[in-house]
């Protein structure tokens, strides 16, 4: 691989991070604002990480104008985690399968108790979601129904909200923070940090109050895994990520200076718009996965209809022009591209222009 001092990275998760940011963090490594100690040398039980806490935790709440109903926690294991600790907590769910992460929260509800999946795009290979305005058949007994934002796996996001009469639950792990949202409108929406806002390790959760503080589960759910005891311990139950919470912080920051959101929004558009015109531009080449009208904005897979030996011969192109990450899912193979907020306009143009010289050989 050729050197470059910094490569243009389309990986899935870890994802890329702001530049800036790790710029900042680095400055602070070893003594953080003046303390004289780095962050992850201090313990969570002191005012500066306290500080570091809060200030991620309001700075998330600002960016999505969440009302006084809701509450941020940030906990660990994942959106893995989060797919026992819904049901574990808010009981038996309905849930919407539109992929790999989506069947895994249905499969994990299905161990816990009653589960039941409403609708499906398996047989189509995952290639869109429910359209806007799809009425789902949902049991009497669902507490709340659960969907995915966005696959990374098959590149499809939801561009609309479901229309539902339930609490609605929702995995945002590769789209949180992409976009405007009306969180008041959800339940509980979980996200693991390491798409859009900070590095693995840290799992935020912005639920209602009335949720995250009563625990109606079963009396043998074990205490780390209820709600209200991270709630009434401001995420400090057990020891959190310090340094991730951090980081996390410091990219809510970063977006905020972007525009916010919807400066988010917008740069996912163009930068998605960019790839997406290149692919649909050589049909003869390129072969995106998505339906049209379920793209997503995050994670753009494709294959080349020259099949497996193309895409090496792409791979190995782009390696040398030190583009990363492109390399689709192995359990479905093909190609990926990656587009999350961090991911620089120069990266998508570089990308771009691989991709039409690739198209003209």
């Amino acid at each position: 691989m050729t050197t470059h001092t910094r490569y243009h990275n389309f990986s899935a998760g870890p994802g890329a991070l702001p530049l800036s940011v790790l710029e900042e963090a680095q400055r602070n490594f070893l003594n953080h604002e003046g303390k004289g100690a780095g962050l992850m040398e201090m313990s969570h039980r002191t005012k500066p990480f306290e500080s570091v806490l809060y200030a991620a935790r309001d700075t998330l709440a600002e960016l999505y104008g969440l009302p006084d109903t809701h509450e941020v926690l940030f906990l660990q294991g994942g959106a893995h985690l989060q797919f026992a600790m819904v049901p574990l907590n808010l009981g038996a769910g309905a849930y919407v399968d539109t992929g790999v992460w989506a069947s895994r929260a249905y499969e994990e509800a299905a161990r816990v108790g009653p589960a039941w999946k409403i609708w499906t795009d398996k047989a189509n290979n995952y290639r869109g979601v429910p359209a806007f305005g799809t009425s789902f058949d949902v049991p009497a007994d669902a507490k709340y129904l659960h969907y995915t934002t966005n696959n990374t796996i098959y590149g499809t996001q939801w561009h609309h909200v479901p229309e539902t009469t339930l609490p609605l639950v929702s995995d945002m792990s590769s789209d949180f923070l992409s976009r405007p949202l009306d969180l008041g409108r959800f339940a509980l929406v979980y996200a693991g940090a390491q798409k859009n806002a900070g590095p693995s390790g840290v799992t935020i959760v912005i639920g209602r109050k009335d949720l995250l503080r009563t625990f109606t589960g079963a009396a043998t759910v074990p205490l780390i895994m209820r709600y209200p005891i991270h709630a009434e311990n401001d995420s400090m139950y057990n020891t959190p990520n310090t340094f991730g919470v951090y980081m996390v912080g410091l990219v809510a920051k970063w977006v905020k200076a972007q525009g916010g959101l919807a400066g988010m929004a917008a740069q996912a558009e163009e930068k998605a718009g960019r790839i997406y015109g290149v692919l649909d531009a050589h049909p003869d080449v390129f072969e995106p996965h998505a339906a049209p009208e379920s793209r997503s904005r995050m994670n753009l897979t494709f294959r080349l209809k020259g099949g497996a030996d193309a895409e090496k011969t792409l791979l190995a192109a782009a390696d040398a022009a030190g583009i990363v990450g492109l390399k689709g899912h192995r359990s479905v193979g093909g190609l990926r591209a990656s587009l999350y907020n961090a991911v620089p306009r120069e990266s998508v143009e570089a990308l771009a222009r691989l991709l039409e010289d690739f198209a003209k050989r």
